[in-house]
């Protein structure tokens, strides 16, 4: 049996992966970008980052240790996302 990938459009994916981002948690940021794979054939993912299929999944689907931050660079690539910084919104004081 065959896996069917559910597309997602890019600007949801960003939306859900920007929450994770917002958090500064790089556990729950790699979780995030685990889920997102639900959306891709990890194979061709493998491909077009030239990593390892066995190496996406040790950093974003089932362990703990952090990826580096040049696999999390050459995901979101793959993806059709990219990343970029930005002013952090100052909380308005009680």
């Amino acid at each position: 049996m065959t896996k069917t990938y559910i597309p997602v459009a890019p600007s949801q994916l960003a939306k859900e992966l920007n929450t994770a981002f917002e958090s500064a948690d790089p556990h729950g940021i790699c979780q995030a970008i685990g889920k997102a794979f639900e959306h891709f054939n990890i194979a061709e993912m493998a491909k077009r980052t030239g990593l390892q299929r066995q190496s996406i999944y040790r950093a974003f689907l089932n362990d703990q240790r952090l990826p580096h931050f040049s696999t999390v660079l050459s995901v979101l690539t793959a993806m059709g996302l990219q990343m970029r910084v930005v002013p952090k919104e100052r909380q308005a004081r009680s």
